[in-house]
């Protein structure tokens, strides 16, 4: 049984509309949301639509106009400022007034005799009049007056201020919705804080910063390495487990079974004797020094991210406390971490399908919300595909409700789906496969379907060209130029990169043989870094980072362009503010050992430039500055020297006196 025979609108291929609804669309605080919809009705009858949307507090909807595009294709977009969830359906209406103005502009054209015809559109305003209220009202009643009265002494002035924009306005502001449609689903996007979409991620190993060679590093001694962090411009200092680590099966160096009595062992193999994930490391300081520390980098601009990895050591306090968490093999050992033929011996996984699924879910949270209460925000999950999926779509929904400013990063480096799942469940940014690929059709097929599928809309990646358990095989062959490539493409394409330091500013690329991994790895012992060591990329990577602050088309990944170049060995791509007030070009030379050269393809009609005018790129990089004109322009690249432009356009303007000037 049809609900109203007389709502004949529909609404349908609503977008963004995740799983049919199932998941929240993702933004930042001051984006927008462009919704889109195909809105049709038989016959000809015009229609008019809006877009409804109300905020975390609000209970009352909140409307703006659908404007049509094309092929019944309708859009409307919102604003969002506030952090938590917000909620937006679509309701679309017969405007019957609108399609009265198309007829009396078809039949004036054609020279009929509209006396009937306004009279007609007087009925439909005289019913508008019930609507409005106040001096509106009052206003809009001399407007039909007007009309009947043109009506009888001039027709074309009457047909005139009847499709005129006056009329026009108050007809849509106070339209007929008797038999409107109101799309079946109530649609959410989540709003998460700015740094969710921009960000810069400093990552580096507290035990490795101490103060005088041959020892532990504390979080007092990290507070002296804050300043130069906050310097190279970086806005989040991620660390690694803070927590006890575990004897029993401790890895010794290079992940060698066999650990010596001074081996420190994997942080990731988290728990002692002196506590398990709401402690931490006896060397590393106490909570207070920990709180000082995370207090300390938020005085330079920086929030703390700190690793979630639930995983235990065989010492941890839950296998003692919760054998019913962990799985058992037949000789009654507890089952330990495994991804054949790897062997983790020094880690036992937690098993989320215990029957005691319920406690264990509220004390992960409660490890979660613990670290909140010691002041940190962000939180960098470690394998998060590795667990229930159903229990990071609870917990991350639990957290945000009471604490809608912290965000979670998920490394997950898996397959597809499951790192789409991810997004789709509450991981505010992932990891991505940006550290192997290479080529240009590589990254060009990559960030199209980051960027313009509906992948763009729940997934915001993080680009990372190296981690602590990955040294990929360009940054172990190309040298200082492949470090100083990869830096400004993770930089540059992404609005949220990260690097783990100081092996990537020192560009250090010695690997386990055969392997992507690092030779006499930090995971497994202290490192004692020349933090200035000649060579350092120190200086470059805080120029980077200042570009990325001082430029706002940087600070979002959607505005991303491909565009032409005649060398397969560059990669050329923009992007630009909304206004065109900020334009970025970004030419990369893709290998690491030769200089290349090419002619790139501007789209100067698209970038608003005139064809004929000449414009200044201004290479941020180099401080060179350049007069182009037109659409081809030439480009030449020398590793060795600097892989990359980063040029800043500025176009040519007339003033109203003799002489030109660049934008």
């Amino acid at each position: 049984m049809v609900a109203d025979g007389r709502q004949r609108v529909i609404i349908e291929n609503v977008k963004p509309e995740i799983n049919g609804g199932r998941f929240p669309a993702k933004r930042s605080a001051g984006e927008k949301l462009v919704v889109q919809a195909d809105i049709f009705v038989d016959g000809h009858d015009a229609i008019s639509a809006r877009l409804l949307y109300r905020g975390p507090k609000g209970k009352a909807w909140e409307e703006t106009p659908m404007r049509f595009l094309v092929n019944d294709r309708w859009e409307g977009e919102f604003a969002v400022t506030e952090l938590g969830t917000y909620h937006y359906t679509i309701e679309g209406w017969v405007d019957h007034f609108r399609s009265w103005q198309n007829d009396i502009r078809k039949k004036f054209g054609a020279g009929q005799d509209l006396g009937v015809d306004i009279l007609i559109g007087l009925q439909y305003m005289e019913e508008a009049l019930e609507r409005i209220r106040g001096k509106e009202k009052k206003d809009f009643q001399k407007l039909c007056g007007l009309l009947k009265e043109k009506a009888g002494s001039d027709m074309e002035e009457a047909v005139s201020l009847a499709l005129g924009e006056e009329v026009s306005a108050y007809m849509d502001k106070y339209p007929d919705k008797r038999g409107a449609v109101r799309y079946e689903k109530e649609l959410s996007v989540t709003v998460d804080t700015e740094r969710a979409l921009f960000s810069s991620w400093y990552e580096f190993f507290p035990r490795s910063c101490p103060s005088e060679s041959g020892v532990h590093g504390t979080f007092r001694d990290c507070e002296n390495i804050l300043p130069e962090i906050a310097r190279m411009g970086f806005d989040v200092v991620y660390l690694p487990p803070v927590h006890p680590i575990g004897k029993t099966k401790r890895k010794g160096k290079n992940n060698s079974p066999a650990a010596g009595p001074e081996d420190a062992g994997s942080p990731w193999a988290i728990g002692a004797e002196e506590g398990g994930h709401k402690a931490i490391h006896p060397s590393l300081g106490t909570f207070a020094d920990f709180e000082h520390f995370v207090a300390k980098a938020r005085e330079y601009g920086m929030d703390v991210a700190l690793d979630i990895a639930f995983q235990c050591s065989p010492d941890h306090p839950y296998v003692r406390e919760h054998p019913e968490w962990f799985r058992k093999r037949p000789d009654g050992t507890v089952q330990y971490a495994e991804n054949p033929p790897k062997k983790y011996e020094d880690i036992f996984p937690i098993n989320f399908e215990t029957e005691n699924w319920q406690g264990l879910w509220e004390e992960l949270k409660d490890v979660v919300v613990f670290w909140i209460q010691k002041g940190v925000r962000v939180f960098r999950v470690d394998n998060p595909h590795t667990k229930s999926f159903q229990f990071w779509e609870w917990l991350i929904r639990e957290i945000k409700r009471d604490y809608p400013d912290v965000f979670f990063l998920s490394e997950a480096f898996t397959r597809p789906k499951i790192m789409y799942r991810l997004a789709k469940i509450g991981f505010a940014q992932s990891y991505t496969y940006f550290t192997w690929r290479y080529t240009q059709r590589e990254f060009r097929e990559y960030l199209l379907e980051l960027t313009r599928s509906d992948v763009k809309e729940f997934f915001r990646p993080n680009f990372w060209p190296n981690t602590p358990d990955i040294l990929p095989e360009h940054l172990q062959y190309g040298g200082r130029p492949a470090f100083i490539m990869r830096l400004i493409l993770a930089a540059t394409l992404s609005s949220s990169y990260g690097i783990y330091g100081p092996a990537f500013e020192l560009c250090v690329n010695e690997a386990l043989p055969g392997r992507e991994e690092y030779l006499d790895s930090e995971k497994y012992e202290i490192k004692k870094w020349d933090w200035d060591r000649p060579g350092n990329l120190k200086d470059l990577i805080a120029r980077i980072n200042r570009i990325r602050r001082e430029n706002p088309a940087l600070q979002t990944l959607w505005n991303l362009q491909f565009y032409e170049v005649d060398n397969e060995n560059l990669l050329f791509y923009g992007k630009a503010s909304e206004d065109l007030s900020n334009i970025l070009l970004v030419v990369i030379n893709l290998d690491p050992f030769h200089t290349h050269s090419g002619w790139v393809k501007v789209p100067v009609a698209g970038l608003g430039i005139d064809l004929q005018q000449p414009y200044l790129v201004h290479d941020l990089l180099s401080d060179d500055k350049y007069i182009w004109q037109g659409e081809r322009n030439y480009v030449e690249l020398n590793p060795q020297v600097m892989p990359a432009n980063i040029f800043r356009v500025r176009k040519r303007l007339k003033r109203e006196t003799d002489f030109d000037y660049f934008m």
